[in-house]
């Protein structure tokens, strides 16, 4: 009797704490969204490295990264592509990239330049400032040309660079956050 006594009580007192508890949860989960925007990455990836955004990328045929051609980087946007689209790669590296988050503009990068995300730049962990490389993603072969100018990313070995926003645009990752990247070392500061 004592047993049904404590097990109906245990219920009431489970019943009352996720009464309480429910707008606390309802609460911490909205204000991780920013202002209640649902993620834009798969449930099954992992929310953003620093350098990622919810932000889906422009629609096809609006001039986005939908409408930039793939190959070798010739239709690229960053002023570097005309230089260095037919250059041999010194380094080949393969691996995952991610990019900066947009709250980090302003922010001093490693080389002391300070992170603008419309620059066509990047961090890698040990390529010297100023080295050139062709990030090009694995699966749908759009290409951007970056400077390193940072160092990281640091969320694992996988992850071989981190890219500015204008560079994510031009790779088609602001919606996957993280994808699969070639990167080619084209040129390395004297």
């Amino acid at each position: 009797m004592a047993t049904c006594r404590a097990l109906a009580h245990t219920r009431r007192l489970n019943s009352f704490a996720s009464l309480l508890l429910a707008p606390l949860v309802v609460v911490a989960c909205g204000s991780q969204r920013g202002g209640g925007q649902l993620p834009a990455w798969p449930e099954q990836e992992p929310p953003p490295y620093p350098g990622q955004s919810a932000q889906p990328p422009p629609a096809s045929g609006d001039g986005g990264p939908s409408a930039l051609p793939a190959g070798d980087g010739a239709g690229s946007a960053s002023p570097l592509a005309a230089r260095y689209a037919g250059r041999q790669p010194l380094e080949q590296l393969h691996g995952s990239a991610t990019y900066y988050a947009d709250s980090l503009a302003g922010n001093r990068t490693a080389s002391g330049e300070p992170y603008r995300p419309e620059a066509f730049t990047a961090a890698h962990r040990t390529l010297p400032f100023g080295a050139i490389v062709r990030v090009t993603r694995s699966d749908n072969a759009r290409v951007t040309y970056v400077k390193i100018n940072d160092r990281g990313p640091f969320a694992g070995k996988e992850r071989i660079i981190d890219v500015s926003k204008a560079a994510a645009k031009e790779l088609d990752m602001l919606r996957a956050g993280v994808v699969a990247v070639r990167v080619d070392v084209l040129e390395l500061p004297r």
